[in-house]
């Protein structure tokens, strides 16, 4: 069997030769050279009709490992290759087909003939081979002829991809000052040519900008400084261009570049330098410490770390009155306050001030010194300050019974400035709301305004004023601490009210009561106090007194046989003297109670039963029974009420005697004393008084009236007795100027039946059922006139309610 291959082009013979020699090559070893494992069922026969020393098994099968090359541009099929069954005689009745990758899409075979065409343009970077399945049928029926087999076509390269630089553009910083042939950075570019075939994948690399800056390797794309001394602050950013050339740099190669943008990094190689060598500031002398006079600045060319500066004062006056600091945000000195200024006392200061950087490099050291100075010359200037005080502060100590107006302190200040301005003083009264202390306005003399008490206020916190009298803006102050001396002007007391009791049992010699004493005021020695019976108690036959002599006394009895009968209260004067001096004595008396005990001294009974309630009743037995009193007094009350507002008859009962009263006040009250009642009992019914033959005389009202009658004019006389009472008492009122504007008239519970005068009071009438109203205090005056009225009293004396 025979396979052959042709090309249909001049650029197939290459290919076509390769295919012939592996036919050759196939037929000779009965191998298959695209690898792949031979028909297990059938081999090739030699193609030769010379005789053979041995035989073999034939091959159905005669094919080769396909080449063609990619990128074809023609109209026709590419031609790859055939395929030929020995068992095919040229009359068509063998079919081939083709299966696999790219079976019927990239290539196609003759089923007659069994040539291999590629339809389709073939990339060898997309794909670089593609297997496939070759078939031999009977046409007529359809039964292989040999067994499926598989070969290999593979996709020839050519030089159709230019070198890329897949991770360009590059960024690269170098140190400036590098030495020449410091590595920066390696570029490299890839090509996409088969690398094992031909130089289509040989890259050599080029620099196109950047010279004469730097340099690349050709074959390995490290890019090198190419000059000496570099300066960033010269030239900080360069852009180099990189070319990478395949077909090893030859004519015709494909090329590629990119960019590098390299950037210089800073190194200290510059010194800092100060744009002036003398500077001129000035600061007021009332400059607060820390605070900032005026800034300095040292150039460095360098920046980031190399930049940082460090500012001292290195000389100069100043140097212990001034300070300076770096900002690290602009590296300036800022010159600070660092003592209070006084213009009268040094009015200008000169400084000596150094830059350097703090970060140095060994290898730039012989640039020279990386620092600078500076001089600062700082004037003081004059403000106007207010009254200082010598010295700043006060402490005073004063006797309580110091006299008013006594000078307790001087107290001075002084104008700081050059001026020396008169100054006056003065006390900052919310420091002594008591006002108990006074300055005078020139001499700064404090003295006491009024009497001083250690015991109500023993210290006083005062602050003084000091004021510049032609410029009354400037105000000084000084505190005055001022502490009261004790002095003794209180005498022993008892601190509270002793009441004690002796057994009616009682011996001589028997401890009833111990007793103490306190004193407001307080001695350095501490308190001592002495007791003793008061001179008019010296000679007691009943107590005496012992002093303990740690400030308290026992009081003892002086016989037994102490009787409630004979007396029950005894009454002790106990005189106390302190120890100060003066000695000061007070006289307290002690209460004793004469009480029943039983065997073991326990209080059984007392004559006073006030003395036995605290001993037997606790204090909330004693508030229980006063609130049972209260509400029992309140209920008595209410029911008094009740049977005041209860409706009454009409209808007076002779046995009742019932009185109203008309009362007069001759002052601002007596009470019943001051009052003259009478019978008016014929204003209940007049009628009935008039009917009555022989009508009842009240003896207690007679002389009254005839006393008030005699100031009634005769024109106003009625034979009335009630009439003239009434005319007396309007006339009394019309001539007195000092009564007050109204009248003093009781309440009429009663009127009687019939009444021609109508309802005088403002009670309703006797028909209704509602309740009585007492709302008649605001009209006693028309209703007193509406009285005189029906008496005939209407020509009278006008009156003066």
């Amino acid at each position: 069997m025979w396979t052959s291959g042709r090309m249909s082009n001049a650029r197939s013979w290459l290919g076509l030769s390769m295919s012939l020699y592996f036919w050759g090559l196939m037929d000779l070893t009965t191998t298959v050279l695209s690898g792949m494992p031979a028909p297990q069922d059938k081999l090739e026969a030699l193609p030769s009709d010379k005789p053979q020393s041995h035989l073999r098994t034939k091959r159905s099968w005669v094919w080769n490992q396909f080449f063609v090359l990619e990128e074809y541009t023609g109209t026709d099929p590419l031609y790859v290759g055939k395929l030929h069954s020995d068992m095919d005689r040229g009359d068509g009745s063998i079919k081939y087909i083709l299966s696999g990758e790219g079976a019927g899409i990239v290539f196609t075979i003759d089923d007659t003939t069994g040539d291999i065409h590629a339809i389709q343009r073939l990339d060898r970077e997309e794909r670089a081979q593609y297997t496939l399945r070759a078939q031999a049928l009977d046409r007529r029926t359809g039964r292989p002829m040999e067994p499926e087999s598989e070969f290999i076509i593979k996709i020839q390269d050519i030089n159709d991809n230019e070198p890329k630089f897949l991770d360009g553009p590059y960024v690269a910083t170098v140190p400036e000052m590098s030495p020449v042939g410091t590595s920066v950075i390696q570029v490299t570019a890839t090509d996409a040519d088969d690398p094992t075939y031909g130089n289509s994948a040989r890259v050599v690399y080029s620099i196109l900008q950047g010279q004469p800056y730097f340099s690349v390797d050709s074959k390995t794309g490290i890019i090198r400084t190419a000059l000496m001394n570099m300066d960033r602050e010269a030239k900080e950013y360069y852009e180099v261009i990189i070319q990478a050339k395949d077909m090893g740099g030859q004519l015709g190669g494909l090329a590629g570049t990119t960019t590098v943008n390299i950037t210089l990094s800073d190194v200290n190689d510059n010194p800092p330098r100060f744009p002036q060598k003398h500077y001129q500031m000035s600061v007021l002398e009332s400059a607060p410490v820390s605070s900032t006079v005026g800034r300095v600045f040292a150039k460095d060319l360098d920046e980031g770390i190399n930049a940082e500066m460090k500012y001292t004062i290195v000389d100069g006056d100043g140097a212990d009155t001034f300070d300076i600091n770096t900002d690290p945000n602009f590296q300036v000195g800022i010159i600070t306050v660092k003592k209070p200024l006084s213009f009268e006392s040094k009015k200008s200061y000169t400084l000596k001030v150094e830059g350097a950087n703090p970060h140095l490099e060994m290898r730039f050291l012989n640039l020279g010194p990386f620092q600078d100075t500076t001089t600062v010359h700082i004037s003081v200037e004059d403000v106007d300050e207010p009254p200082v005080f010598e010295p700043d502060f006060y402490f005073v100590e004063v006797p309580e019974d110091v006299a008013i107006g006594t000078t307790i302190q001087i107290i001075s200040a002084k104008d700081p400035d050059v001026t020396n301005n008169s100054i006056r003083y003065s006390i900052d009264r919310s420091s002594d709301p008591g006002r108990f202390f006074y300055v005078d306005i020139t001499t700064g003399a404090l003295m006491t305004a009024r009497p001083l008490d250690r015991e109500e206020f023993s210290w006083h916190n005062i602050t003084v004023l000091a004021m510049e009298m032609n410029n009354p803006s400037q105000v000084g102050s000084v505190s005055v601490t001022i502490e009261v001396l004790d002095v003794n002007d209180n005498a022993p007391e008892f601190p509270r009210f002793y009441e004690a009791f002796v057994c009616e049992n009682a011996k001589a010699g028997q401890l009833i009561q111990t007793v103490s004493a306190v004193d407001q005021d307080d001695p350095h020695n501490g308190q001592h106090f002495y007791y003793s019976l008061a001179p008019e108690a010296a000679n007691n036959p009943n107590f005496t007194v012992r002093d303990n002599q740690d400030n308290t006394a026992r009081i003892l009895t002086r016989r037994s046989g102490f009787r409630q009968q004979e007396q029950s209260i005894f009454y002790l004067p106990i005189l106390i003297a302190d120890s100060g001096q003066p000695v000061l004595s007070s006289t307290g008396t002690l209460t004793i109670q004469v009480c029943s005990c039983d065997d073991d001294g326990r209080v059984m009974s007392c004559s006073s039963e006030a003395y036995m309630l605290p001993v037997s009743l606790s204090r909330g037995a004693l508030i229980a029974i006063l609130a049972c009193i209260f509400v029992l007094l309140v209920l008595v009350l209410l029911i008094l009420s009740m049977r005041r507002h209860r409706k009454q008859p009409y209808i007076i009962d002779d046995d009742e005697n019932i009185h109203e009263n008309i009362v007069r006040y001759d002052d601002e009250g007596g009470g019943e004393e001051d009052t003259e009642a009478f019978d008016i009992a014929a204003m209940w019914n007049p009628r009935e008084a008039q009917a009555g033959t022989a009508p009842k005389t009240r003896q207690d009202m007679l002389p009254e009236i005839e006393s008030l009658s005699r100031y009634v004019p005769q024109t106003c006389a009625v034979n009335s007795t009630v009439h003239s009472y009434v005319l007396a008492k309007l006339y009394e009122a019309d001539m007195d100027l000092w009564a007050p504007p109204f009248d003093s008239l009781q309440t009429y519970m009663f009127e009687g039946d019939g009444s021609v005068a109508g309802s005088l009071s403002s009670l309703q009438s006797a028909t209704s059922d509602s309740e009585q109203s007492f709302d008649f205090l605001t009209d006693w005056g028309p209703r007193f006139r509406k009285l005189a009225e029906l008496y005939g009293a209407s020509e009278g004396p006008t009156p003066l309610w």
